[in-house]
């Protein structure tokens, strides 16, 4: 009976179940967003189950936009949750650090002490001599863990700061560095859940 009342009551139809519709919206866009990454990344088997609950949830919020649908205040809150929801979804991406991605560095300076600092962590380098529009430069290419991209970057800014650098993402890699890429994958991922839960 209290159940009953609760869900009639004004309190519910204006302030819980919008809150209750964007926070939906947020999950499942954000689901969705990471199930996208994750099948661009070729994590096959994580995807559908993303997917699942996905779409589940979806199912919810939109279930409660279809009995209302003459109430506009729903719409905000719909539609505000899909706009949260992409950008938590790429968020938790940035956290999860997934894939690779290749590392063009192009450089006028001697890029000795840079190439040996590459070397010294194990990111595999190729050093091309080219010529520039003011002369001869070094390109330094180099294909790593997206994890790595700060410690790259940090080291490209103490041994050659003027060097401009670009950074792509790749969708498939040899079979050596994807083993490194999938075993830590494989590694951290509980580990970043894990954390989100503790600070629930």
């Amino acid at each position: 009976m209290e159940l009953t009342s609760l869900t009639s009551s004004e309190i519910f139809a204006w302030i819980i179940l919008p809150f209750l519709i964007f926070f939906a919206r947020v999950c499942d866009v954000s689901l969705g967003t990471i199930r996208i990454i994750f099948v661009s990344k070729g994590i096959k088997y994580l995807a559908p189950l993303i997917g699942f609950f996905e779409i589940l949830i979806w199912l919810l919020a939109i279930s409660q936009i279809m009995q209302n649908l003459t109430n506009a205040y729903y719409y905000i809150f719909y539609a505000g949750g899909f706009a949260v929801g992409n950008l938590v979804g790429i968020i938790i991406e940035e956290k999860l650090s997934i894939g690779t991605v290749a590392v063009r560095i192009i450089t006028r300076q001697d890029a000795s002490e840079l190439v040996k600092s590459l070397k010294k962590y194990d990111y595999g380098i190729t050093v091309v001599d080219a010529e520039g529009s003011k002369g001869k430069v070094k390109i330094i290419f180099t294909v790593i863990n997206r994890q790595n991209i700060q410690k790259v970057i940090n080291l490209v800014k103490k041994y050659n700061p003027k060097a401009f650098y670009s950074i792509e993402d790749i969708r498939y890699v040899s079979e050596k560095l994807k083993s490194r890429t999938n075993s830590w994958y494989k590694k951290n991922n509980l580990r970043f859940f894990n954390s989100v839960r503790k600070g629930k």
